[in-house]
């Protein structure tokens, strides 16, 4: 059976890549994003209308604010209705306010601080609280992050803070849930969040994203850490 997977900031960026390549692969794939109009175009390309487009899947999508977690209870409900239980769910949505690199954390103000944790962290816990009444038995719920959640790096402000706690948010769902609940960290993506030089397209890591919600061994995935070196060992 083709699965069932939920997405959050899918209208851009690796959350965009990703639902292509899932609808690629014959899924039912649910997107939301802030922006509600950029939804419904993300739904109209994916499902090809208009082009003749011949994806195997199907796209469904609503306006999400992962800030509200009324949205998203209203988001997993639609998607239980269109498509039944949720096979997978990408908890993709975050905001950098500033640029890569010229947000020095001491010059962030409260503002951005409570705005990117409320987003990029507490988004998660939301994203994932909302889908567990939702999700099959063995389903799988996956985190992007990257190194910024781990290194110091200048100039990253609130972003590699919440990057942080939203990995210390899905460990401790993997510890309390049935469902396998990781991180998967692609390397440096040309996105708006994270600038775009010496950086890898979108589309040529939505496969990984694919493979660990998909075919990845549950244990390896849960709790832990994937990449781009544990995709290739596995599928080359």
């Amino acid at each position: 059976m083709d699965p069932t997977v939920a997405i959050t900031g899918a209208t851009s960026g690796i959350g965009r890549a990703v639902a292509e390549a899932f609808v690629d692969e014959g899924a039912f794939v649910a997107v939301s994003g802030r922006d509600g109009d950029a939804v419904d175009r993300t739904v109209a390309a994916l499902n090809g209308d208009g082009d003749g487009g011949d994806a195997p899947g199907t796209a469904w999508g609503a306006r999400v604010d992962v800030r509200d977690e009324y949205d998203l209870e209203r988001f997993f409900e639609g998607v239980a209705r269109e498509a039944g239980p949720i096979d997978a769910v990408f908890a993709n949505a975050a905001v950098f306010h500033g640029g890569p690199g010229e947000r020095p954390i001491d010059e962030t103000s409260y503002a951005d601080y409570d705005d990117t944790m409320r987003t990029n962290a507490r988004g998660v816990f939301a994203t994932v609280a909302e889908a567990v009444p939702h999700l099959t038995a063995d389903a799988r719920v996956v985190v992007p992050s990257g190194a910024v959640a781990h290194e110091s790096r200048p100039g990253m402000g609130a972003y590699a803070a919440s990057k942080a706690a939203a990995e210390a948010v899905a460990r401790g769902f993997a510890a309390d849930l049935d469902a396998a609940v990781g991180v998967v960290d692609p390397g440096l993506v040309a996105t708006d969040l994270t600038g775009k030089e010496r950086a890898r397209d979108p589309e040529s890591v939505a496969p990984l994203f694919v493979w660990a919600a998909t075919e990845a061994p549950a244990e390896d995935l849960n709790g832990e850490r994937l990449g781009l070196r544990e995709w290739k060992s596995a599928t080359r």
